[in-house]
This record gives structure tokens, sequence and C-alpha cells, in this order.
């Protein structure tokens, strides 16, 4: 996706996905494009088609909200799909301003960290572990301070033994991400991490071709441990203070549940082990007497 043709690559890519009958128009003979035509798109939008070919081709930036709105109707979009594309649109300044720089974790979440009994880390807009504590290390070395999560899932094979359901997870990472980057594709963090992965792994190559956005949200996530075995647990994704991008990722297993057995060997497993105590010096043994 070039950074000055932002929204025709995402209204290209989302048209392939949409088939006719999702929407209710006939499929007569053989079609050449995958998805929906542009003409029809344009159509059933209430817009010219030539005017469409301009928002795709990247010679019309500044279309209006009521529009985009329309389009997305269209193309079926969801809320925050429609969102993202909004703020495709939004002019480069007011873009600018929302850019995040370095990521800091609060001091306040750094201390929560340690209080916790369950695997928790904190990361960044663009998924890098910025804080983590020790029963996360426990739960997978790829939760430790400098990790890329998107990087993990797609790279490392350890990762993806850990997740049964990796090729899922992979494509819900990919959607979040993008809506975690949102129009902020020209930032060098951002191309740095997507060029790789493109020249790395095809699945990257194709699911990123998608376009898909989702917010970072919990869910049951079922697991495979190499110590403790097969385990469901929890993932929760809560925001940490303004726009910032942080968010705090706790794994925990409902209680009496065998993951809670589990997730406690688990924690068991990975505490210090602490140095005994000194045995207490002997009462000195009394003198006889003669």
């Amino acid at each position: 996706m070039t950074t000055d043709n932002r929204i025709g690559a995402y209204l290209r890519a989302r048209r392939e996905l949409v088939r006719p009958e999702d929407i209710g128009l006939p499929t007569l003979g053989q079609r050449r494009v995958a998805g929906l035509r542009r003409e029809e798109v344009a159509l059933l939008a209430g817009i010219s088609s030539d005017y469409y070919l301009r928002l795709e081709q990247g010679r019309d930036h500044n279309p209006s909200v009521q529009v985009l709105e329309s389009l997305a109707r269209v193309l079926r979009l969801d809320e925050t799909a429609t969102a993202y594309l909004i703020g495709l649109a939004a002019p480069q300044t007011a873009r600018r301003v929302r850019r995040r720089r370095t990521q800091t974790v609060p001091p306040g979440i750094l201390h929560l960290l340690d209080t916790l009994s369950v695997p928790a880390f904190v990361e960044g807009r663009y998924f890098d572990v910025l804080a983590a504590n020790d029963l996360a290390l426990a739960f997978s070395p790829n939760l430790q301070v400098g990790v890329n999560r998107l990087r993990a899932i797609f790279l490392d094979p350890a990762e993806q033994a850990l997740c049964p359901n990796y090729e899922l997870a992979m494509a819900h990472m990919v959607a979040a991400f993008r809506q975690s980057v949102g129009a902020d594709t020209d930032d060098p963090r951002f191309v740095e991490l997507v060029g790789e992965l493109s020249i790395a792994s095809e699945s990257f190559r194709r699911l990123w071709a998608r376009h898909d956005v989702q917010v970072r949200e919990g869910s049951e996530t079922p697991m495979h441990h190499p110590l403790v075995g097969d385990l469901t647990l929890h993932k929760e994704r809560l925001a940490i203070g303004g726009d910032d991008g942080l968010v705090l990722v706790v794994y925990h297993a409902a209680p009496g549940t065998g993951s809670a057995e589990k997730l406690a060997l688990l924690a068991s497993l990975a505490a210090p082990v602490s140095a005994p105590d000194p045995a207490p010096a002997s009462a000195p043994t009394p003198a006889r007497r003669a």
C-alpha cells in the first residue's frame, strides 16, 4: 500500500472480497474480476463510476464522510473498518498530530505487573513487548521485553506450537495491527516491520493484502505449553492511559478448572528457589558439676 494512495488500495482490496451474491446481485455468466466490479460498487453507493475510479486510482484524496460511509455499507465494513477508512481520508496534518513517538510504561503499571499472580505484559501500538512479569516469561520466552509479538507468531515455530490455532491468531493479529497503526503508515517502525514480514512470510503477505481491520480485544485462547500441556486461558486486553496505544495483556483461567491448576503449577515451577534459612545455633551444653 503506497503512502499516497491509502484509500484506493483499501477500497480495491475490500471490493475484491465481496461476492455479488453477498449483496443480492445476480451472478450471470463468468466474471473476470474477483469480488465486485467498480461500476457495481459505484452504483450501489450512489456515486458515479468515474468518481469511484478516481478514488481507487488515487486521483481524489478528499472524499466526504458521507461518500465513505456509503462505500463502507456496500463493502460490508463493520464499525471498526468504517472508522479506519474514514481515518485514511483525514488530512495529513491531522494524522501527524495523532502520531506517537517513544512509548513508556507508567510506573504504576510496572508495579501492578509485579503484584499479579498470572502471566501479564504490556505491548505497544506496534505489538512490541514493553514490560512483562516473571510468570509471563515462564509462559513464553517471546514475552520478554523487546520481542515483537507480530514477528514472533509469523517467524518463530516455538510460538506457533504454543498456539494450536496459530493461523487464526495470525489473521486476528494482522487485522488488529492495521487498526492500531491506522493511517500512520509512513512511520519508520511500521515500514520496517511490514517490510521485514512481507519478505519473510508468505502468510503475512496474504493476510496483509486483505486489509482486514479489527480492534484488539480479549478472547478465550487454547494453548499448549511444553511444561504443563493443554490449557484454555482467557486473554484480557486493557487499554492503558489515553490514546497512546499501550495495552495491558493478562492471561487467566476460570477458577476450579484444570487450566487453573496447570497455570498454578506453571507459577510454582517459575518461582525462584530461595536459599534455606540457616539452622539456629545449638544451645551450649550445661557444664556438669563434679
